[in-house]
């Protein structure tokens, strides 16, 4: 049995990737005892099937179901005219043995027994894991790309019922539904109302009472549980014109700036192409992305809806607090690297991002990045590179290649806006005591060693926008007591009343001074330095530092 790691080609040419090959080791242990061995699992119905086996002209026979062990411990031993074999059951969810022999001189068995079990059961464990990771790698990647296709619906289209088809057409393709319906709840008639309909005609689909008995919507609005029926269960008058066969109803989220959520409407899905019943993993999927069609519908009502300029602060305000959300936690690198970081708007929303990645052991990938320009549009190329990024970063662990990968995904956006992006995007590498960089035009990297030296990592390629050329990448040592530094031009452009900036000198010397503190403390004393400087004046962009220690 051969484990291979999600996302690798399976051909045997193909790049490196990580083997675990039980044979190998069956093999290995055949020539050091001179005992066969083979490893048996058991498959839908019962049956036996052999995972490996040392390589023998006669394969072992098949172990009889009553000299099966059940206990997660335990073990036979069983006669046969070739031996003695001992089965010893392997520890686990996977109902598997261990077989070693047939052998005419049984006599160390138990002690080959117990230095072979712990090997398998390690390498069986190590399967299953990998395939669980498989999985969810594949789950993560479809509910990442809808993410980031309703991002950008989300920013170009602020009409409700554009925005509500749109992404109940990516929805439907997801899961392979030819008939769906939107609904929205309408707080006047306190029913749910067709935004958006496929398959069928919108004005067909009537109005729901949030009340109905009958309705698995409406149910499902009132409970905010997402439910799966069967195609003969609860069929409502109002829901046949979009309902064939089983139907998937699940409730649109939205999780307001102040805590709680609340119900926005239903998204319902039926008619499936594969004839077959919604699955539970298809009802994780869309639960999963509820809140962000909450988000992308809740955001076009108020768009619309804002008639007076209270009404577009308080957008402004919830689109700020929709931002820092996409923020990740530092704590999220923990404890491979300890990160504090500080994102503060000019207006509402900005342009100014940071982002971090898990890369493995002992590896930190972290990003900062200046959009030109503030406010939303910058907000808007902010998200799109959040999203775009948390894709990229897990798919090749080169630097330059990110950000090459970042340029294509942004690079329409970029065009589109007249804007650009600069970019720093490094991993840390603490156990090869290495930092591989890209930077596309960000000036402002730098990494403080113990000493107090300061080491600028410049910019190698320009910001993301404004060239052609791929981003490249480059590397340097990084050491135990290194701190990387990175900060965006908002905070050394700050100004004061007389118009004097702050500098990038007194910013990396504060941060030299306080080389030795944590993290956080690097970042409080930046900011006081900073606040001190300006007073009251007013900021003219977006403030972001980001100081890690790996």
């Amino acid at each position: 049995m051969r484990v291979q790691a999600a996302g690798q080609p399976r051909s045997s040419d193909a790049a490196p990737c990580i083997v675990i090959d039980l044979v190998g080791v069956l093999e290995a242990f055949k020539a050091t005892s001179g005992y066969d061995a083979a490893v048996w699992t058991q498959i839908a119905g019962g049956a036996l099937t052999r995972e490996a086996a040392t390589n023998r002209a006669t394969p072992p026979p098949t172990p009889t179901p009553d000299l099966l062990p059940t206990a997660s411990h335990g073990s036979s031993t069983s006669s046969t005219p070739e031996g003695t074999s001992v089965i010893a059951a392997i520890p686990g969810p996977r109902r598997a043995w261990l077989v070693i022999g047939p052998t005419s001189e049984p006599a160390r068995l138990d002690v080959q027994l117990a230095f072979l079990l712990p090997v398998v059961t390690l390498i069986l464990q190590s399967a299953l894991e990998v395939e669980h990771a498989a999985n969810e790698l594949a789950e993560r990647y479809e509910e990442i790309n809808l993410l980031y296709t309703i991002s950008e619906i989300l920013g170009r289209t602020v009409a409700l019922d554009e925005v509500s088809g749109r992404i109940l057409t990516e929805v439907s393709e997801t899961v392979g539904a030819r008939r769906a319906a939107v609904f929205v709840h309408d707080a006047r008639a306190n029913a749910l109302v067709a935004v958006a309909a496929l398959g069928v005609p919108k004005e067909s689909v009537r109005d729901i009472p949030v009340d109905s008995e009958e309705s698995i919507s409406a149910r499902v609005f009132r409970t905010c549980h997402a439910a799966i029926v069967d195609a003969a269960d609860m069929h409502c008058e109002s829901e046949q014109p979009f309902r064939a066969g089983s139907l998937l109803s699940v409730p649109i989220m939205w999780t307001s700036p102040k805590g709680g959520a609340e119900p926005l409407g239903v998204v319902n899905l039926s008619d499936r192409r594969s004839r077959q019943q919604f699955s539970a993993g298809d009802q994780k999927l869309i639960s999963a992305i509820a809140t962000q069609i909450g988000t992308a519908i809740q955001n076009a009502r108020l768009v619309r809806e804002s008639l007076s300029q209270q009404r577009l602060r308080q957008e402004m305000e919830l689109a700020h607090d929709l931002q820092m959300r996409l923020l990740p936690n530092v704590d999220i690198v923990a404890p491979t690297a300890t990160v504090a970081a500080r994102v503060v708007p000019a207006e509402s929303v900005g342009g100014d991002l940071y982002n971090l990645f898990r890369l493995g052991p002992g590896k930190t990938g972290v990003m900062i990045g200046d959009v030109s320009g503030h406010g939303y549009q910058a907000a808007l190329i902010m998200a799109l590179a959040m999203s775009a990024a948390a894709i990229h970063a897990q798919t090749t662990a080169d630097p330059g290649e990110t950000l090459t990968a970042l340029l294509a995904s942004l690079r329409d956006e970029l065009a589109t806006t007249e804007m650009y992006m600069s970019t720093f995007y490094g991993v840390v590498d603490r156990r090869a005591g290495m930092l591989r960089y890209g930077n596309a035009g960000h000036p402002h990297a730098f990494v403080i060693s113990k000493d107090g030296a300061a080491h600028r990592l410049p910019a190698l390629d320009p910001p993301l926008g404004m060239g052609s050329e791929a981003p490249s990448g480059a590397s340097r040592p990084w050491r135990e007591d290194d701190v990387l530094l990175l900060f965006t031009d908002g905070i050394s452009d700050a100004r004061n009343r007389g118009g004097e900036r702050l500098g990038e000198e007194r910013v990396v010397e504060a941060a030299i001074r306080h080389r030795a503190d944590a993290p956080s403390a690097v970042v409080d004393a930046i900011f006081t330095l900073l606040n001190q400087h300006t007073g009251d004046t007013r900021r003219r962009d977006d403030l972001t530092i980001v100081v890690l220690r790996s």
